[in-house]
């Protein structure tokens, strides 16, 4: 039944009035037009450091962001306070198009991809010669991710007072991956800074590798007014202790360039990376492939990679790598 008339006007239709005195809701969003424009530094609990202009402020998302996340790196439009004084509080309305996203997940079977960070530029992988004894697996799957990124990789080796570095060069030298050999006694001289810090002029870049390698150290050496905390080696395990605990962005002094310190990690898992891109990440391998058979997974009798390897175009450690990658991929996917 109808309750109103067939022609009605707006002083025929009831209007329930607001109680509680406030404005109606309404799914019309505010544009935010005069935000201000800031990059991420670091999240503690909730809570973002942001650099707008000169200052750093304290932000945390707007409610109208939903579930879109905001990591250290992104670039994002601000608004509240912005004075950047003590228990002022500003909002992040807007998380502006990434340039490019870093992932990882915890193990190759797990769906739950983590960003690490975004809008970098290069991918500093750092691993020690020994204490903790080098894992070339791990610095394989982190060039996955690289490459999957769209992030150059930089290899940095650390310790080198303690082992010699010719065989892992060696190892990559068919990659063309840039590298810097570091000591203790060149980072405490800075010599071994200044020879990083040449990589990364103008660029937005992540460290990453497993704790106890060096990482933060070499990060304090390249910005000596920030001094993150650092650990040592586990005598029993071999492994490092986490000391670093959240990501964070630093600048780098006289040079427009970034480094963003990330904790030490276990695994770099590839659930997110197609198995089909991770042959992208070996380029001495990857031409090998033309002579494969249609869909080959390049670990079967048929595979031209063998040959490849055989006539001395790559080494065979590298086609061990690639396998070993495409072997635990191909039983996250028959799981």
């Amino acid at each position: 039944m109808r309750r109103y008339g067939k022609h009605t006007d707006e002083d025929d239709v009831r209007v329930r009035p607001n109680r509680k005195g406030n404005r109606p809701r309404t799914n019309i969003r505010p544009k935010h037009e005069d935000a201000a424009e800031g990059f991420v530094l670091t999240i503690d609990r909730g809570r973002l450091t942001v650099l707008v202009e000169d200052r750093t402020i304290t932000a945390m998302k707007a409610r109208e962001l939903g579930r879109k996340g905001v990591v250290v790196g992104d670039r994002v439009a601000v608004v509240g306070d912005l004075s950047g004084d003590k228990d002022t509080l500003a909002r992040i309305v807007r998380v502006e198009k990434r340039s490019s996203v870093l992932r990882r997940t915890a193990d190759d079977d797990d769906p739950y991809e983590r960003v690490v960070v975004a809008n970098a530029d290069r991918l500093a992988i750092v691993t020690a010669l020994a204490d903790p004894e080098p894992r070339p697996r791990l610095i394989d799957r982190c060039l996955v991710a690289a490459f999957d990124a769209g992030l150059e990789p930089l290899l940095v080796l650390t310790k080198s007072d303690l082992a010699p570095a010719e065989e892992m060069l060696k190892t990559y030298e068919p990659l063309g991956i840039p590298f810097v050999v570091t000591s203790r006694d060149e980072l405490a001289d800075g010599d071994a800074a200044d020879r990083v810090r040449e990589r990364l002029t103008d660029r937005i870049t992540v460290f990453v590798g497993h704790s106890g390698v060096g990482k933060t150290t070499l990060v304090n050496a390249l910005v000596p007014d920030h001094q993150r905390a650092t650990g040592r080696v586990n005598a029993v395990t071999g492994r490092g202790r986490h000391t670093t605990t959240s990501a964070l962005a630093l600048p780098l002094p006289d040079t427009k360039g970034w480094v963003i310190d990330t904790p030490g990690v276990r695994s770099f898992g590839l659930h997110h990376v197609d198995p089909a891109r991770v042959i992208n990440a070996f380029p001495d391998l990857e031409p090998g492939t033309e002579g494969c058979p249609r869909a080959c997974s390049h670990d079967e009798p048929d595979c031209a990679l063998d040959q490849w390897v055989a006539d001395g175009h790559a080494e065979p450690a590298r086609l061990y790598s690639l396998r070993r990658l495409l072997a635990t991929r191909e039983r996250r996917e028959g799981d």
